[in-house]
Formats: C-alpha cells, structure tokens, sequence
C-alpha cells in the first residue's frame, strides 16, 4: 500500500503561481505512475495531470495546458505540481494519486489510480 500526502496549497491571487508537492511512502515510489486531480464545489472530480513512473511521459487536461507542469524526483518520493498563470476557475481541492507502473486503463480516469491523499485546498482570488 502507498500513502500520498499532499501539501504547498494556500490562496493566491489571480496571475500568481503555486507549487503543490505530493510525498508518497509505503512501497517504492518509481513503481507507480502518479496522477493531480481537483475537484471544485458542486462539481465532479476531474483530472488535472498524471506522469508515468520514470517521468518520460506526461498528460494534462486541455484546461490546464502550457499553465501547469507535473514532475517528480524518485530519490525523494515526491511529486510535484507547478501551477502558473492561475485562474479563479482553478479553485479546488487538488488531490494527489498514484496508481501501479503496470497498471492499464486511462491516465485521464480516476478509478485507474488505486491510492489517493486527503486534498489540499487551492483558492484563486479574482
């Protein structure tokens, strides 16, 4: 089993950029393929990026392209999101996921990914 934890969210005004952090533990981090997703009030859960096991491979949703950049550094166990240019449409609890390097299915689906954290808040002021 691997344990997420999500940390780096906050308010920040519309422009400015934060950066969201995910430490993972329980098994080996460079087994598994991790996943942001956010979810905003009265709205479904959507993806927001997810970035295979190596690093070698990156997806994103339309709506966050070229503004937010998904990384990781396996010697740390971390994952990372960087989110520039924000919106007031990006408030949300994002949640950070992982799923097995092996796994099939959609890097887009959240029921693809099998462990996720608690969320961590991101407001954008308009």
């Amino acid at each position: 089993q691997v344990q997420v934890v999500e940390s780096g969210g906050g308010l920040v005004q519309a422009g400015g950029s934060l950066r969201l952090s995910c430490a993972a533990s329980g098994r080996t981090f460079s087994n598994y393929a991790m996943g942001w997703f956010r979810q905003a009030p009265g709205k479904e859960r959507e993806f927001v990026a997810a970035i295979s096991w190596s690093g070698g491979r990156t997806y994103y949703a339309d709506s966050v392209k070229g503004r937010f950049t998904i990384s990781r550094d396996n010697a740390k166990n971390t994952a990372y999101l960087q989110m520039n240019s924000l919106e007031s449409e990006d408030t949300a609890v994002y949640y950070c996921a992982a799923r097995p390097a092996g796994y099939g299915g959609s890097y887009y689906a959240a029921a693809n990914y099998h462990y996720w954290g608690q969320g961590t808040q991101v407001t954008v002021s308009s």
